[in-house]
């Protein structure tokens, strides 16, 4: 059998591939393999993964292994656990390497930190949930940590107010389970009074919180708004909830004005 070196080849090759469909599931379920062990944050067995994402054994066996060579995975454990691996770090460099805006993120976290002393995030809106790309540590007595890349419900944090302000009421009920108005302390957030809170965020260009996601902490976020006019991220102090009257003010007049100095620089 001859072939031409167009048609005819292409056509065996694309016979030689599974079909469309097939292959939309094996790409759903690689990146669901992802998605799971980003949300999980810690090394699994691909049968822990299968019964996770409900997938054939099989089938997330033979994406585990393809992943592990590709160095994407890595093997983390005595009982066949796995999770990222450093190719993943590679990718990620090199996107921060490509994204000038992420650059002037954390050089306006290393100029907050070092003018305050407080913990000083970059968050943003991942999907329907919250998380931190990117944060410096406070160095005080009392130090308060972030986990970078954890989701949190957005009701939970003051930059989930000041995220949402270019959405109507009806769009955010449809984009927050109903789940997430439950808070870490077991009380239930009204729905309205979370409405109200986006509303004053939107009006006051930001939002300062606290007994949310902890009772601890004081929480302030100011949004920082792309060209469509859009906020994709916000900038966000987390203090001790007995910081000073004086203290926060300044903390905020910070953060006002680095976001200021960040909006419309950044893509969207």
């Amino acid at each position: 059998m001859t072939l031409t070196q167009s048609s005819d080849a292409e056509a065996l090759a694309g016979a030689m591939l599974p079909r469309t469909g097939e292959r939309q599931r094996g790409i759903d379920r690689a990146i669901g393999v992802l998605e799971l062990l980003l949300q999980r944050r810690q090394p699994l067995s691909a049968g822990e993964i299968a019964r996770a994402l409900k997938a054939p054994r099989s089938t997330i066996y033979e994406i585990v292994n393809r992943l592990i060579e590709a160095g994407m995975l890595e093997p983390a454990g005595a009982e066949g656990q796995v999770f990222f691996g450093r190719t993943m770090h590679l990718f990620g460099s090199a996107y921060l390497n490509s994204d000038s805006g992420l650059r002037r993120f954390g050089e306006a976290l290393d100029s907050l930190s070092a003018a305050t002393g407080a913990t000083v995030q970059c968050c943003t809106r991942r999907n329907n949930k919250y998380v931190v790309l990117d944060c410096r540590d406070g160095t005080g007595a009392f130090r308060i940590t972030s986990e970078v890349g954890a989701e949190v419900p957005l009701p939970w944090t003051a930059s989930g107010r000041a995220l949402l302000g270019h959405l109507s009421d009806e769009a955010i009920l449809t984009l927050i389970p109903p789940a997430d108005f439950r808070l870490p302390n077991g009380g239930l957030l009204s729905p309205n009074q979370f409405l109200s809170d986006v509303a004053q965020a939107r009006q006051n260009g930001f939002f300062e919180a606290t007994g949310l996601a902890s009772s601890y902490t004081w929480c302030q976020a100011v949004p920082v708004f792309g060209r469509n006019g859009i906020a994709a991220f916000t900038l966000c102090f987390v203090l001790p909830i007995d910081s000073a009257v004086e203290q926060r003010e300044r903390c905020l007049a910070l953060l006002i004005e680095k976001a200021r100095q960040l909006s419309h620089a950044t893509a969207g």
